[in-house]
């Protein structure tokens, strides 16, 4: 459902794709998902969404945010906020719905088509809106892992669900060997 020369907008919930593609058992290249996109349509902007631990020495997300960075995806972060439930057990909230909401809000008016890689529900209004407006709107998520990773209210209001484990082969990750059995080969053992 995607044509040559509509103009695409791509909003990534950074934390809800990374849950989804491990729930499934796959990382995801997202230089080859810009190319997937650009193949389908006029690509105007990759937005990416994620909040960032501020305190910490090194966040095991930063090499990825400075990567996407260079490679021509519009960034969107915010500091997480750490807590201590009534368990007293550390926690750490950052949600970037609001930002991804009113960002896609303001580009409406320039795109055809707006791809939303989440499955959180709290974006059906969104999506709603969005279509009140003539924009067309694909849902980026999976109903193959257990449990679903998709809200059905948000996969029945899109346009358009794409499952994303039918992606995994144009955009996934090839799986790593385990380190041992690669070891073993450079010792000459295999």
């Amino acid at each position: 459902m995607f044509y040559k020369d509509e103009r695409l907008a791509l909003f990534i919930d950074g934390s809800n794709l990374y849950a989804a593609a491990k729930a499934l058992g796959f990382d995801i290249d997202y230089k080859l998902l810009r190319q997937e996109f650009e193949r389908r349509g006029k690509l105007l902007r990759a937005f990416y969404y994620t909040a960032l631990l501020e305190n910490d020495e090194y966040s095991p997300i930063r090499p990825l945010v400075d990567w996407l960075h260079y490679n021509g995806f519009s960034m969107v972060t915010k500091p997480a906020k750490e807590y201590t439930d009534s368990q007293g057990r550390r926690k750490v909230k950052g949600n970037m719905d609001i930002e991804l909401t009113v960002d896609a809000m303001e580009l409406a008016p320039r795109v055809d088509h707006i791809v939303l890689f989440s499955g959180d529900g709290d974006f059906r209004p969104l999506v709603e809106s969005l279509q009140r407006q003539g924009v067309r709107v694909s849902v980026v998520s999976t109903i193959r892992s257990q449990p679903p990773m998709i809200a059905d209210e948000l996969r029945r209001q899109a346009d358009n669900f794409i499952e994303l484990d039918a992606l995994r082969d144009v955009i996934g990750r090839p799986p790593r060997e385990p380190r041992y059995e690669r070891e073993e080969e450079t010792a000459g053992g295999k």
